[in-house]
């Protein structure tokens, strides 16, 4: 009987997502990709980072997947509580291909994504310097790195360590932060048959901040150059327009149609001089008419209905909040999934 209780009570701990001190926290490795085109993601071991023998993927969503998450478990030991001064991850003997892989995305400004209990992480893989000491900052744009790049004094520097500053609140992960040590970088532009070690440390931090609002950090900022936010003054400057423009057009239809009735309501005496019809008048038999291409324009009007629903419905679910930034990949979710209902 005690054995099964501390079973249920295990469990009941696994599913809140609540961790034990020195329990190990699993981060895992998602996706890399140029800053200026988030669109374009690679997966995270297309670079030569350090990586375990047998790579374990975490269970992922539908929504995820179109969203083009791949997470992966990585070599990182941390533990709950737990602070770690500095821990060597691996050392990465660099070859020509891996040297040219961080090379390249040193020059156009990859990021990395990670997560951790949930919750994502953002950094950069490395930065760029010319010779005059300016540095080509993570985050400026590929332009601007490329600019800098075709300078043959250039350096290639590849972050090599990373501080991981995480908060908890009872048993629970509130808020995690990740930042590169630029003391800690290393010169990647002859790097064959160099040797480099990535290193990692970890600090913990208590907050008073409860575990159902750790997300509202994430509604308030972006890591990414456009974020997702509602502006409703926009939207409702473009509602106002949209009236309006509606407006100006009902009173042009209504008085030419005014003026057409008042000249059809006359005696017949007056039809007789009556001028040839013009504008729409020549067509108001065709609407009585079967269309040439009849199942195309069935298919046209269904499927622009079913489209028009779609959009209206997930425009409600987000006017709803549905789309927290906890929920990954939902709207992705929802669109397939009301794309099928409709």
């Amino acid at each position: 009987a005690g054995l099964r209780a501390a079973a249920v009570c295990l469990l009941l701990a696994q599913l809140s997502g609540a961790f034990e001190q020195g329990e190990q926290v699993p981060l895992y490795a998602n996706k890399v990709g140029p800053f200026a085109n988030p669109s374009e993601l690679y997966h995270y071991y297309s670079l030569p980072f350090c990586r375990p023998k047998e790579i374990e993927e975490k269970w992922l969503e539908l929504g995820e997947v179109l969203k083009g998450d791949r997470a992966h478990r990585t070599l990182y030991d941390i533990r709950f509580g737990q602070n770690t001064q500095l821990s060597s991850l691996c050392k990465v003997t660099l070859d020509q291909s891996s040297a040219s892989k961080f090379k390249q995305a040193v020059v156009d400004d990859y990021y990395f994504e990670m997560l951790l209990d949930d919750l994502p992480i953002w950094g950069y893989v490395g930065e760029l310097e010319s010779a005059s000491g300016a540095v080509a900052l993570a985050g400026g744009g590929a332009a601007a790195a490329a600019a800098a790049a075709e300078d043959n004094s250039t350096r290639y520097y590849l972050f090599t360590h990373l501080d991981f500053s995480l908060s908890y609140n009872g048993g629970h992960v509130i808020e995690v932060n990740v930042s590169a040590d630029p003391l800690q970088r290393k010169e990647i532009g002859n790097a064959v048959g160099q040797q480099v070690e990535f290193t990692y440390a970890v600090r913990w931090t208590a907050t008073d901040t409860p575990f159902d609002r750790r997300m509202e950090r994430y509604s308030q900022y972006s890591f990414m150059p456009a974020s997702f936010e509602i502006h409703w003054l926009s939207i409702i400057n473009s509602f106002v327009l949209v009236l309006l423009l509606t407006g100006f057009l009902a009173i042009i239809l209504m008085r030419v149609l005014k003026n057409d009735f008042t000249r059809y309501t006359q005696s017949d005496a007056a039809l007789e001089d009556e001028e040839e019809e013009t504008g729409w008048k020549l067509v108001h038999a065709d609407v009585f008419r079967f269309p040439q291409y009849g199942s195309l324009l069935c298919a046209l009007l269904g499927t622009g209905a079913q489209l028009l629903a779609l959009v209206f419905a997930l425009l409600i679910l987000a006017l709803m909040n549905t789309f927290y930034p906890g929920n990954r990949g939902a709207i992705y979710s929802a669109a397939v999934v009301l794309y099928a209902l409709t």
